[in-house]
């Protein structure tokens, strides 16, 4: 009998005030193309969560 792999899951936020929501709809428009090959590794999970930061932070200090 074959042991089914298991995927890896979501990690919790480590920055304060971002939810998982925010990170998985950032990482799904972001990694779209690689979500249909197989799950998403903690390693994408954690470069979206900062490239969300990082565009939240690029968006306050353009506005006026």
């Amino acid at each position: 009998m074959k042991e089914k792999e298991q995927q890896p899951q979501q990690p919790k936020p480590f920055t304060p005030g971002i939810t998982r929501s925010q990170v998985r709809e950032h990482a799904f428009r972001i990694f779209k193309d690689k979500l249909n090959r197989g799950p998403l590794t903690v390693e994408d999970w954690v470069f979206a969560e900062k490239d969300l930061v990082n565009s939240m932070q690029t968006e306050e200090t353009e506005e006026p």
